[in-house]
């Protein structure tokens, strides 16, 4: 089975996930716009999906744009299993 492993930012309003959406892409950074996943929350704000490799240089980028962000999370996925971890800061 194909293990997938990436980051989630989760945003609380969807005005911020925007702007983070547009920051990252003039950042060169591969961005896909998705629901936040229940596993991390009930409400229904949204979240960016980036590469692992592009982890810092998003934090760096929405901390230096004032993006306010819920969270940062680990996630891996084997098959049907997924796992999610939040980043301590």
């Amino acid at each position: 089975m194909n293990e997938e492993i990436f980051n989630l930012i989760a945003f609380n309003s969807t005005s911020n996930a925007i702007r983070a959406e547009k920051e990252l892409k003039l950042n060169d950074i591969e961005v896909k716009v998705l629901p936040v996943p229940r596993d991390i929350t009930a409400s229904c704000g949204l979240s960016i999906r980036i590469k692992t490799e592009d982890l810092e240089k998003a934090m760096s980028t929405l901390k230096e744009e004032n993006i306010d962000v819920a969270g940062y999370y680990n996630v891996s996925k084997i098959g049907l299993n997924r796992n999610i971890e939040k980043i301590e800061l």
